[in-house]
């Protein structure tokens, strides 16, 4: 008897420990250093204070006024990147052993997953009948050719290009040829499309040189109004903020002839030089849906190719519903393409 107690002891002490006794061995040595300090609520104030005012930054950032140097603006533009603080401020929180601080550290990590929280998961979906692209090529790119090869090999029905020069038109057109039958180039914007193209015509964007376009595509599912834009480009100077004066201008012509459009059935496709969250967009962001927020993983960011760290090239559509949306690689040019799948109803004009 003694000697089967003996062996019932040995066998329950050897066993593997428990999961439950692991990590509860690691919060007790985590949290040994604030058992029984008072101060754990009294310090940390500064992180706390910090911790609050991103919170509120990101909560009412559409109300920060563009007086300023267009502050409210520059701040739309990297709004997802103020998450980036979360893990640095939890991080003094804990170095300073404050649970006030910790408690506030919560609150702009609810903002922020509240805010953005929907586009770490994949939403794209298995159809879509027709694929769109856009790129900005840059007007420096040392090898449109193969710039021109790389998008079309991306299988895009209708392709837009920005930023693009005189000189290298021909290029990109001889590049283009064997995928693309039709094409249009108006100004420093081209279009390029698998399906017939009609009632094209520049688009006045109040620059005074062509940086807009406008075409009637004709897919197997219906006349779609495709609009290709590169609206100006803005600047973060010391002396005067952000500038996006000539931008915001240009927005809202966009906008108007968008609201004006006949077709209902359009997609925009364009290096529109502004996020989803910037309201100086709004006159074209509030008639139109994004495909990647609607249909995208993750963020999508399009520029700088070398480090992405804002979507300022678009995709949207209105009366079309978007399927998917992704980046393609990365080309002889500072931004990124971007592509959507999406799909045409049949119906209606």
């Amino acid at each position: 008897m003694a000697q089967q107690a003996y062996m019932t002891e040995t066998a329950g002490g050897s066993g593997p420990e428990r999961p439950g006794t692991r990590l509860r061995r690691l919060f007790d040595r985590l949290t040994a250093g604030w058992r029984g300090d008072r101060r754990i609520w009294r310090r940390g104030v500064i992180v706390a204070g910090c911790a609050v005012l991103l919170a509120g930054v990101m909560l009412v950032h559409s109300r920060i006024p563009n007086a300023v140097g267009n502050l409210g603006s520059l701040i739309e533009t990297f709004l997802p990147w103020l998450g980036a603080l979360v893990p640095v401020l939890l991080l003094l929180a804990l170095v300073r052993r404050s649970a006030t601080a910790l408690i506030a550290v919560l609150v702009p990590a609810v903002v922020w997953l509240n805010l953005f929280g929907g586009l770490l998961t994949d939403k794209a979906t298995g159809g879509g009948g027709l694929t769109v692209a856009t790129h900005n090529v840059n007007a420096d790119n040392a090898d449109p050719s193969g710039t021109a090869r790389d998008v079309a090999a991306s299988g895009a029905d209708v392709l837009a290009l920005e930023e693009l020069t005189a000189s290298a038109v021909p290029t990109y057109e001889r590049a283009l040829a064997p995928t693309y039958r039709y094409h249009s180039v108006q100004g420093t914007v081209g279009l390029w499309s698998k399906y017939p193209l009609s009632d094209v015509r520049a688009v006045d964007i109040k620059l005074g040189w062509t940086r807009a376009m406008r075409a009637t595509v004709a897919t197997p599912a219906g006349r779609v109004a495709v609009y290709v834009a590169h609206l100006p480009s803005v600047r973060v100077k010391l002396e005067a903020g952000f500038t996006a004066r000539q931008r915001d201008k240009s927005a809202d012509a966009l906008g108007e002839a968008i609201a004006g459009e006949r077709l209902t059935k359009v997609v925009l496709l364009g290096d529109l030089n502004g996020t989803m969250n910037d309201r100086a967009l709004n006159a074209v962001t509030s008639q139109m849906r994004s495909t990647q927020g609607a249909a995208g993983s993750g963020f999508g960011f399009s520029w700088p190719a070398s480090f992405p760290m804002a979507r300022i090239d678009q995709i949207m559509v209105k009366g079309i519903e978007p399927e998917s949306s992704w980046t393609l690689p990365q080309t002889g040019s500072d931004h990124l393409p971007v592509a959507a799948r999406v799909k045409v109803a049949t119906s209606g004009s």
